[in-house]
């Protein structure tokens, strides 16, 4: 079984930062630990192959709004993707049929602002993506934490899924299904730590 459980993608993404309400204080201006964090994605193809990758590298933040909501934003560089064992496949993900890195060289998340109990309770994640040159609405799912402080104590887990399609992403239609699974685990780190 992979490491999606049973969900998946993107990019985000994004995770947010905040602790529950009550339970400790919010990491203000926290980062992501890139150390600690892991970003991953799925694609399956008509065949029943699963090709699982990962994005080594991107930048996360979490904002702290006026009104204690939250607000994440992630970057993450699609021409570092790589399905580990396969370079093949991941030469073909840095193309212009899939991320078109050379053009478009980062994936974009920002969500829109949630309370911070929403780390702990799991729950849908709001925002705008951009990949390719389009930018559209897309909701992940935060997990529920298995700990008090999720990013410092276990880590933030969000899935969740885009269309192929929705970003121009449509040749290998024959040969790939048209979703793209995405995961991401978080770690943070607040300013000064």
């Amino acid at each position: 079984m992979w490491k999606f459980r049973g969900y998946a993608w993107l990019l985000g993404a994004t995770l947010l930062c905040a602790l529950p309400s009550g339970v400790a204080q919010p990491l203000a201006g926290a980062g992501f630990d890139v150390e600690r964090s892991w970003l991953g994605f799925e694609v399956r193809t008509r065949f029943g192959q699963r090709l699982m990758g990962e994005f080594p590298r991107y930048e996360g933040r979490v904002e702290t709004l006026p009104d204690g909501r939250h607000r994440v934003h992630l970057r993450v560089a699609t021409g570092e993707a790589v399905i580990p064992d396969r370079p093949r496949y991941t030469s073909w993900m840095h193309g212009q049929s899939f991320f078109d890195s050379v053009r478009y060289p980062w994936m974009e998340f920002v969500s829109d602002p949630y309370s911070p109990a929403l780390l702990r309770e799991g729950g849908p994640l709001k925002g705008r993506l951009s990949l390719r040159g389009v930018t559209r609405d897309e909701e992940l799912r935060v997990l529920p934490a298995p700990c008090l402080q999720p990013g410092r104590d276990c880590d933030i887990q969000v899935v969740g899924a885009i269309e192929r399609a929705d970003y121009g992403m449509r040749e290998w239609q024959f040969a790939l299904t048209g979703e793209v699974r995405l995961e991401v685990r978080v770690r943070l780190r607040g300013d000064g730590q």
